[in-house]
């Protein structure tokens, strides 16, 4: 039986720019294009939703639903930052992660040893530490598949855990509106319905081929997900473009000679990490970044810098010249590029 945990942040976009402002909370937030000129909405946060406002809705519509609508453009980097880093985060559980966007992604934790082996610990404690480290809450859906774990991770949304346990897969598809079903869109839910089919319990009867015959090739499908079954694996991304480590420290670090004694650490598990990479990848340049006690922060890399820790403590030497002051999260890494040299051979230069 498999142990699958689907993580899906809450209102993302919407919730790193209150983290960064926190005059923006409790009002309704969108993320996304200028009303006057064709804008449309990102993501926004639960207030703007109460409106009815949602994703992919055009800007000016959702100021109508909602006058006192703020709508502030995108900050990719940053939101690609904090993806990054949380993505780091699930690697300390299990090298079988599938992003599906900056916002969400499957983990197959059945092998972990993390928290004695329990997906629902894990799951526990990865929101603790996204929560500490980013300043954003995130829910999490825990089942045997992929399936039941992304129906879970919406269900006690925002900042929820949704457990559901082999034994207790039957009940829970029993009575699941097939609206939920992944790949039931408006018309194959109004062709159900048509057919006296509004929860999962509903379809039970039908045999296979029936379904096939009603409604093609989903037929089938249709008949694995009304039973809770789901075989797909969890897809690992066939190129990884960088490897990285990062910490937050529960006293900020005060000075440049705390910051340096800091180092061997991270890069421990930084050759960890890039131990578990296939050997078709090869380091291009290290990178380090710094996160200062008042939120800023700065990324240094470089080509051609050694990948030692020489060569990181002249890069956070160089990058803490940048802030100058109190440290509270120090991330180091490496770029990647693919290759046909051992990874061995970058190893050693830990």
């Amino acid at each position: 039986m498999r142990k699958i945990i689907h993580v899906d942040c809450d209102c993302f976009y919407a919730a790193i720019e209150m983290r960064d402002d926190p005059r923006l909370r409790g009002r309704p937030l969108a993320v996304g294009g200028d009303p006057g000129k064709r804008g449309v909405i990102s993501t926004c946060n639960y207030e703007a939703r109460a409106y009815g406002v949602h994703s992919a809705m055009a800007s000016a519509y959702a100021k109508r639903l909602c006058p006192d609508l703020l709508i502030v453009p995108g900050r990719m980097s940053v939101y690609r930052e904090v993806s990054a880093a949380i993505q780091a985060i699930f690697a300390d559980y299990t090298d079988l992660i599938q992003p599906l966007s900056l916002d969400e992604a499957y983990l197959d934790v059945t092998a972990s040893e993390a928290c004695r082996g329990s997906a629902t610990l894990i799951a526990k404690e990865i929101r603790q530490r996204v929560q500490a480290t980013q300043g954003i809450t995130v829910s999490a859906g825990v089942a045997p598949n992929k399936f039941l774990a992304k129906i879970a991770s919406d269900w006690n949304k925002p900042d929820g855990l949704k457990v559901i346990l082999p034994h207790e897969v039957e009940a829970f598809v029993h009575d699941l509106p097939v609206t939920k079903l992944h790949g039931v869109g408006k018309v194959t839910a109004e062709r159900l319905k048509r057919v006296g089919v509004d929860v999962c319990s509903e379809l039970l009867p039908w045999r296979k081929q029936d379904l096939a015959r009603e409604f093609g090739s989903f037929g089938e499908r249709l008949w694995q997900l009304a039973r809770g079954i789901d075989d797909r694996p969890v897809v690992v991304e066939s190129k990884r473009q960088s490897v990285s480590v990062e910490h937050t420290y529960e006293h900020d670090l005060p000075d440049l000679v705390a910051c340096l004694a800091a180092l061997p650490p991270l890069l421990d598990k930084l050759a960890e990490r890039l131990g578990r990479l296939d050997s078709v990848y090869r380091v291009s340049k290290p990178f380090i970044k710094l996160k200062f006690h008042d939120f800023t922060q700065t990324t240094l890399e470089q080509a051609g810098a050694p990948v030692t820790p020489e060569g990181y403590a002249e890069l956070c030497t160089q990058a803490y010249a940048r802030g100058g002051r109190a440290v509270r999260l120090i991330g180091v890494g490496v770029r990647l590029d693919n290759a046909h040299s051992p990874m061995g051979e970058q190893l050693a230069l830990f």
